[in-house]
């Protein structure tokens, strides 16, 4: 009733103008979705309870919305943070516009009406809104004119989520306030850029401004934002057209039609992949679906992490190339999760196959899931597959940060958790599509009638799933229930990993309590029947404890095992093992058991049972000992602290991590004048052997972004010893970042109070890809230190430093 109000409303206002043509396949709304009791219910109050108001707090906190009134007010001191920060913004307000529209809330809805008005008074009088120029800030593209370094300024990128902002605020409340900035905002884009002379033909540097137009142009039934969309579709990599393009990074090398492979920015990606979905599907170009079939057919194929995310660190959060899935280094960036899920969903309506959706599963409640805690203020960036408590991989940080200087993932958590429900239904004439099992109830809308269905279930624990299926009167349509690639004997819908034990499960299905037979094709369990109000339907998935063997072209992979049970991936944490995991390893006859704890971060079923781990015994050699094993599903991880993780086991003991004997570097306390803020004070003292003075892969401390002073670091020893000898490993990566070997240093000891410094040393090396070995006359200390003059304008670091 709701959705039906909701479009004689659009008729009345926009005039009864139409797009003609959609996707094949639709998604029954979220508002149509009310989910029940279980495991999604708790993680959406939580996001409207606590994440909403969090992130709308952090705004404040942070010059976010402060920016808006700056702009109004042309107060260049005004504006604080990043270009892109209008984004985060309007994020948060989608999220909250879907909160609204499951749950009305007066109070909220006048903090979204204030908020708009700020939007609205930042507005320039023909449309233009991006405060970091209209605010004239001193900061990057603040003082420049518009549309100025589009590859980089995400001017349009940001009006992109205003314009899905504005749409979910008008489905959500029938008011126009924001959709009217929306529009006059896009008419100005409409007339600065197209193929008509002295129209711009540039296109944005980070794609999302093609979704926008696309949900701008259903909501309007305007067709001229989605000719809009197309055109910037088009003009992507079209050299014929353009006279510069921004290359690989922003998928700005050749147009898309011509392309076959994910390369670049995976955010920017997962976005353009899902916005050339929308073109084509409302405009029929087939090139389109061509193009976004064979880089899809890349990703799952040489480029997913099981966790269903993409990236890697090193690569621009990007595609570092096929089959380059490091697990210690994996970035897989929260945003990029919720950018392939939307990506994937698009996929499936375009082709109604299971596999897209399979993969979307994968994503939510494994990849995406992670980003954020169960408390819902604390949120990953990247989603590594493994955590040494070396490597700070969350933008410095071990654990879940509560914000971050770019927050883009916080605010894309918040408005794409409501939205889930909307991923879980779909239907195409009098065919109803089950996509994603979830307690709850929906009501779809067929070519035949109106159908309600109820479902009851404990999914993810348990695969069993109760329906109850009621059409508005007796009548014949076809229910398709996915039966997941994971019962199915199938990790992906590529080779890129496999299940040991390849056998399908034995999944049941019966209606009104009587077996049913139900031909699988693309996925989908068949159900084609005359239905009666009040039919049930239970579906009987089995969930087996899969063991997962990754493609051998995986070279992280090679000799490990993973694990998974129904749509959970798995992993080992140290809270459940003393703090380590690394030194683990399991036999591949190695029994695992299910458990379900309720009382458990939030409840979740474990799994248990005996592996092995090695150390090393009073002789120093390695040696192996049997040890108990729990395993967590991966997003459940890092609740209990920082603490190390794998997902990757090895199969046998030379491929764990035993401890290294004590040195007294190791045994010593470092620290600096200064570490930079995604290194790691601890790396100078690890033993990690470097390859090379620019190796990305071990962790390192740097003295970033102090340049061109003088810094120290330095060993206050465990007890005071003799020593006649240093090993240093400078950092620098010549060619990549801004940090040089030294320009000189010295090495000094403690005597007392006073500093003193070595006698007779050798020659102090500034050499690269070598050790710089300094020896000098004995001397007893409780300290040594390292003081350093960096080069002018670059900073500096130290891979290894060794003491004896």
């Amino acid at each position: 009733m709701r959705r039906t109000i909701i479009f004689l409303v659009l008729l009345m206002l926009f005039g009864g103008r139409a797009i003609a043509a959609d996707y094949p396949i639709q998604p029954v709304p979220f508002t149509a979705v009310d989910v029940g009791p279980g495991f999604w219910q708790s993680r959406m109050e939580t996001n409207s309870r606590v994440t909403v108001p969090y992130c709308f707090e952090r705004c404040e906190q942070t010059g976010r919305i402060r920016n808006f009134v700056a702009a109004a007010n042309k107060d260049p001191e005004g504006f604080e943070g990043i270009f892109f920060n209008d984004s985060d913004v309007f994020k948060i307000v989608e999220g909250a516009s879907y909160t609204l529209a499951l749950k009305f809330d007066p109070k909220l809805d006048k903090y979204l009406d204030d908020l708009i008005a700020k939007f609205a008074a930042a507005q320039e009088p023909d449309g233009y809104l991006y405060t970091a120029k209209t605010s004239q800030s001193r900061g990057r593209y603040g003082q420049d004119p518009r549309w100025t370094g589009l590859d980089h300024s995400h001017e349009l990128y940001n009006v992109g989520h205003m314009y899905e902002a504005a749409v979910a605020h008008f489905q959500a409340t029938g008011k126009r306030n924001f959709l009217d900035l929306a529009v006059k905002n896009a008419d100005l884009i409409d007339e600065v850029f197209g193929p008509e002379p002295g129209q711009r033909t540039d296109v944005p540097g980070h794609e999302e401004i093609e979704i926008g137009l696309v949900r701008l142009a259903r909501a309007t039934g305007e067709p001229k934002y989605l000719d809009l969309a197309k055109f910037f579709v088009d003009m992507r990599g079209n050299e014929d057209k353009r006279e510069k393009l921004y290359g690989q990074y922003a998928q700005d090398h050749a147009r898309v039609v011509s392309q076959s492979e994910a390369v670049g920015h995976a955010v920017r990606g997962g976005y353009f992949y899902a916005g050339v979905a929308d073109v084509a599907a409302m405009t029929g170009e087939s090139e389109y679906i061509d193009a976004i079939d064979r880089i899809w057919n890349d990703v799952v194929g040489r480029k997913l992490y099981l966790i269903g995310s993409v990236g890697q660190q090193g690569a621009g959060e990007g595609y570092a190339g096929a089959y380059k899935l490091t697990n210690l280094k994996a970035y897989n960036e929260t945003c990029a999760a919720i950018a392939l899920a939307m990506w994937n969903h698009r996929m499936f309506l375009l082709h109604g196959d299971a596999k897209y959706a399979d993969v979307l599963e994968r994503i939510v409640y494994n990849g995406f899931l992670s980003g954020v805690s169960l408390s819902g203020d604390q949120f990953f960036y990247p989603n590594p597959l493994e955590c040494d408590m070396r490597f700070r991989f969350n933008q410095g940080d071990l654990q879940r940060s509560p914000w971050f200087n770019c927050s883009c993932c916080p605010s894309n958590v918040v408005r794409f958790l409501p939205s889930i429900p909307g991923y879980a239904y779909a239907v195409r004439d009098d065919d109803l599509y089950v996509n994603l099992f979830l307690a709850g109830k929906a009501t779809a809308d067929l070519a035949s009638g109106s159908v309600e269905l109820v479902q009851q279930t404990d999914y993810p624990w348990s695969g069993k799933i109760r329906m109850t299926v009621s059409p508005e009167s007796t009548q014949r349509f076809g229910l398709r229930l996915r039966i997941p690639g994971w019962v199915r004997g199938e990790v992906l819908p590529s080779d890129l990993y496999r299940y040991e034990d390849v056998t399908p499960a034995d999944w049941k299905l019966r209606v009104n309590g009587t077996p049913a037979h139900a031909p699988l094709v693309d996925g989908y369990a068949m159900l084609d029947r005359l239905w009666q109000p009040g039919d049930v339907v239970e579906l009987d998935l089995p969930m087996p404890i899969r063991r997962v063997l990754a493609n051998e072209q995986i070279e992280y992979d090679r000799g490990r095992v993973a694990f998974e049970r129904g749509p959970l991936v798995y992993c080992i944490e140290g809270a459940d093992h003393d703090g380590q995991v690394l030194d683990t390893w399991l036999a591949d006859n190695t029994t695992l058991a299910p458990e379900h704890r309720p009382n458990l971060l939030g409840g979740i079923t474990v799994l248990t049972g005996s592996a092995n781990a090695v150390y090393r015994d009073e002789d120093g050699q390695s040696a192996n000992r049997e040890k108990p094993i729990t395993m967590i599903p991966y997003y459940a991880w890092c609740h209990r602290g920082a603490n190390e993780m794998a997902v990757w086991i090895p199969r046998s003991a030379d491929r764990a991590v035993v401890a290294p004997l004590p040195t007294i570097a190791s045994t010593s306390q470092a620290s600096a004048s200064h570490c930079g803020r995604s290194d790691t004070i601890e790396a100078v003292s690890d033993q990690m052997e470097p390859q090379h003075s620019g190796d990305h892969e071990i962790p390192r401390f740097t003295w970033w972004d102090h340049r061109g002073t003088s810094e120290w670091v330095q060993y206050d020893l465990a007890k005071p010893t003799t020593l006649s000898n240093v090993n240093v490993y400078w950092f620098d990566d010549t060619g990549r970042g801004q940090c040089r070997v030294p320009k000189s240093w010295k090495l000094l000891y403690r005597s007392g109070s006073e500093w003193k410094p070595v006698k007779m040393p050798s020659e102090f090396s500034t050499a690269k890809d070598q050790w710089a070995i300094v020896e000098f006359d004995p001397v007893k200390t409780d300290a040594v230190r390292i003081e350093v003059e960096l080069q002018p304008t670059f900073s500096g670091g130290i891979l290894e430093w060794r003491v004896n």
